[in-house]
């Protein structure tokens, strides 16, 4: 198979009564779905996801874009969560080059501040030691401006350097994916599950409801897995009233590259509130990040920042570059998410709740909710652990990597440009051959100050279950978040591309059009009233 599922056909076999019958369904179609699909085959289950929105549409395409161990969690005494969160990175890193890369963290110090340099110094080793590794560093004032030009010295104590990665969320979720119906797996987005169905009081499958289907489709499967991250409670209501998760929003503003050209991460602490914040460089912009609050609002409607966490952000960003402070009106676009964080006690500080999963299984239902983008693997092998006594005897494998090595060097690939070749076989895989084929050579151009390109877009419509404008700018690429105005000086090429492969007239692409421009306006752009 060459691309994602396709989905009118596969919905189509199931009315006509084929594909009904699953060991595995899969509902929520984030990272932690993704990677249980991905195990899930590669112990020969038959296996289906399925998903209410887009792919990686709720908090996987909203994250951080941070891979990393979680200092906060060492430093809380949490050696696990840490332990395992910076092995998985080490794998990831290995196994991904590409699509999630190493870069360089400085924890700034300030004098009569906690933490100080030697008690950052000591966890920074024990960080090291997980990993594996031995590269964090001590950076004085005049090493550490050269860095971040602008930064304010007041009461500067240097920096301690250490190693993380970053990565595009989303696509990991689409890689992971692909490669899961590569290996046989299926996956449809835009298609809710209406109701769980159950057999003398256990479950024993889902009803499904597609976007553009009128009729309801049930289908049977030995395990349903409840992966819906913050919507895990929704779910899991029908079978169990316990309330457990506690929705916590994260919000970051993206201002232009030209405003504040940094290529490591500067991360500090706010001067309200003493939480880390983060100003890093990402896909051609800088972002400035992230908020920790209680989200109450309803799920279903997208996640949007709001004044008071711009003002924050702002603030954040300005004590640290008095010389040159940001003001509302230089910031290129915004994005906010919701953590589903295992929540204890409403009343305790949001960024003291603990980030690690919970697996509950419930009359047939196995939900999961919680974790880490980093540990997506391990979180899937719980998943499957607790419904191994339902499921028939896995296949036997050896290899047990996420991602396969791609048969081809980047040198090979783009020879003229080694660190894009590297870029597009961490995000496809093999597939970057095709990509490059069957595009022309200004397809292959980057947009902008990032480094996507109309080529990518072109395969993302063909193979890539794109059923919206906004599933293109915003999550198959981060097009939409990068650009000025959502990018719509893309519009007269995306227009040709999607009227050459989609079913898609002069009026379908005008509804697109208002579509998008409406999710951009309010969700990631400033606040209306701001």
């Amino acid at each position: 198979m060459t691309g994602f599922t396709n989905r009118k056909e596969l919905l189509s076999e199931m009315q006509k009564g084929d594909h009904l019958d699953w060991d595995i369904i899969v509902i929520g179609g984030g990272i932690t779905g993704a990677g249980i699909l991905r195990e899930a085959r590669r112990r020969g289950f038959n296996a289906l996801l399925l998903e209410q929105q887009d792919f990686s549409w709720g908090t996987s395409s909203r994250s951080s874009k941070m891979v990393h161990g979680g200092l906060r969690y060492l430093a809380s005494g949490d050696y696990k969560l840490t332990k395992e969160s910076v092995q998985e990175r080490q794998r990831l890193l290995n196994e991904a080059p590409g699509l999630v890369d190493p870069i360089s963290f400085y924890l700034t110090f300030r004098k009569g501040l906690f933490p100080g340099r030697f008690v950052m110094k000591l966890i920074l080793t024990i960080y090291d030691f997980f990993a594996g590794t031995r590269d964090n560093k001590y950076f004085n004032n005049e090493e550490l401006q050269k860095r971040f030009h602008g930064l304010d010295d007041n009461k500067l104590n240097g920096a301690n350097c250490f190693t993380d990665a970053m990565v595009d969320d989303s696509r990991l979720v689409l890689r992971v994916l692909q490669d899961s119906i590569d290996d046989g797996g299926y996956a449809l987005n835009y298609t809710k599950v209406d109701n769980l169905l159950l057999t003398d009081g256990k479950v024993s499958g889902v009803r499904i409801k597609a976007d553009d289907y009128s009729d309801f489709i049930e289908l049977n499967s030995r395990v349903v897995i409840n992966a819906t991250g913050a919507w895990a409670d929704r779910l899991r209501n029908i079978v169990n009233k316990e309330k457990r998760i506690r929705p916590l929003r994260g919000s970051h503003i993206i201002i232009s590259k030209s405003l504040c050209p940094i290529s490591d991460v500067l991360t500090f602490f706010h001067v309200e509130d003493k939480r880390g914040i983060y100003v890093y460089p990402w896909e051609g912009t800088t972002v400035i990040g992230t908020t920790d609050l209680d989200h109450d609002e309803d799920l279903d409607i997208e996640a949007s920042i709001s004044d008071q966490e711009v003002d924050y952000l702002l603030k954040a960003y300005n004590s640290q570059f008095p010389d040159n402070p940001l003001k509302s009106s230089d910031i290129l676009s915004t994005w906010a998410g919701v953590r589903p964080v295992i929540g204890s006690k409403k009343n305790k500080d949001p960024s003291k709740e603990r980030r690690d999963h919970a697996v509950w299984s419930d009359n047939g239902l196995i939900t999961v909710s919680g974790g880490k983008l980093t540990t997506f693997r391990l979180i899937a092998l719980d998943v499957l652990a607790a419904a191994k006594e339902s499921l028939p005897k896995a296949k036997d494998f050896v290899d047990d990597r996420m991602f396969q090595t791609p048969e081809i060097t980047p040198q090979s690939l783009t020879p003229k440009n080694r660190n894009w070749g590297q870029r597009l076989l961490g995000r496809y895989g093999m597939k970057a051959i095709e990509i490059l084929k069957e595009s022309s050579q200004v397809e292959k151009n980057n947009l902008g100050e990032t480094e996507f390109s109309l080529a990518e877009c072109r395969w993302a419509v063909k193979n890539e279950a794109v059923e919206h404008l906004d599933d293109l700018l915003l999550r198959r690429t981060r097009l939409g978040m990068c650009l000025s105005n959502g990018g719509s000086e893309l519009y007269p090429a995306l227009k040709e591309i999607f009227l050459s492969y989609e079913s898609w007239d002069e009026e379908r692409w005008q509804k697109e059009v208002s579509r998008y421009e409406t999710i951009w306006k309010k969700h990631y752009s400033l606040p209306i009233n701001t």
